[in-house]
Parts: structure tokens; sequence; C-alpha cells
């Protein structure tokens, strides 16, 4: 995710291993996450399912994006981001869903939020990836480019080029 999005994704927001009876399930599983995070007010997660109601936060490649409505907006402490997966899948009306990113933004930054998610998950391999990834600090490094950026490419600093 570009500046907008990268750190607003910490290690205690991440869940794995979760399961749902159905996405509105799901929705309350993802809200709760950014509940505990201190994020958002309990009642946030009503906003996100009200938002599911009226528009579907389905994506593609598995993944969905729930977030609340404008009119929630004062129930979000801080911008936080919550990545929840289902390894035996939920049923998106009609979709597979294995994964969802929750949003909470209290500005309009959620416009850019979800255009930055949207383009990292138009890649089917990182969709994959997401999907397939069992760290916490994996997933932050597949939705963070900068992190990929930041990897040596100097074959003497990869100790690729030595000679032995």
């Amino acid at each position: 995710m570009a500046d907008r999005a990268a750190g607003l994704l910490t290690p205690e927001a991440v869940r794995l291993d979760a399961r749902a009876a159905g996405h509105d399930d799901a929705v309350r599983v993802c809200g709760q996450v950014l509940v505990g995070a201190g994020a958002v007010e309990p009642g946030y997660v009503d906003a996100m399912l009200e938002r599911e109601r009226s528009i579907s936060t389905y994506l593609g490649e598995g993944v969905a994006i729930p977030h609340g409505t404008n009119e929630a907006r004062g129930l979000i402490h801080r911008d936080a981001l919550a990545f929840v997966r289902f390894p035996e899948g939920v049923d998106w009306n009609g979709e597979s869903v294995t994964v969802c990113i929750a949003i909470a933004a209290r500005g309009d930054g959620h416009m850019e939020i979800l255009a930055e998610l949207a383009q990292v998950l138009m890649d089917p391999d990182k969709a994959r990836e997401l999907r397939e990834a069992d760290d916490p600090g994996r997933i932050l490094a597949l939705l963070d480019p900068r992190a990929a950026d930041e990897q040596p490419t100097d074959p003497l600093q990869t100790g690729q080029g030595h000679t032995v």
C-alpha cells in the first residue's frame, strides 16, 4: 500500500485463522478486530453491516474490504486496517471470500486507501500470497510495497557475487 495506507495495519490487527458462518458474521469478526485494536467504537460494527447491505465490499480474488458508512465516522478513534483470513472461506453473496481487509478511516482518506488496496489486490499473485501467508510480518510486507523497495539490490549487500 502506498504512503496513505502503509502503517495503518499492525501485527496485532492480523488474524490468520478466523471462522464465520456467513458474510455478516465475517463483517462482525472484522469489526471486532478494529474494536479490539482501539481504532473504533463497538457501534462501528453495525455501520460496517449497514454498508455491506447497501453495496457489497467484495473486490474479487477472494478478497472483501468491509468498512463503515460515512455517517459512522464519529465512531472512529483513528484510521486503521484489520486483516482477517478465513481459511475455510465465507460465502459472500455467492462468492467465496478468504481474506477481509477491514477499513476504518475518519476523513476522506478511505477512498485513497480503497484505491491502494484495490491496486495491490488486482495482482493475482499478491492476492494468492495474501491468502496463503502464514506470518503477520509477511502480510504487512505484501500490503506495503515500500518494504519490497527497501530490499538491497547491490550484489555486495545481498551476499551474492562474493567468492569464497
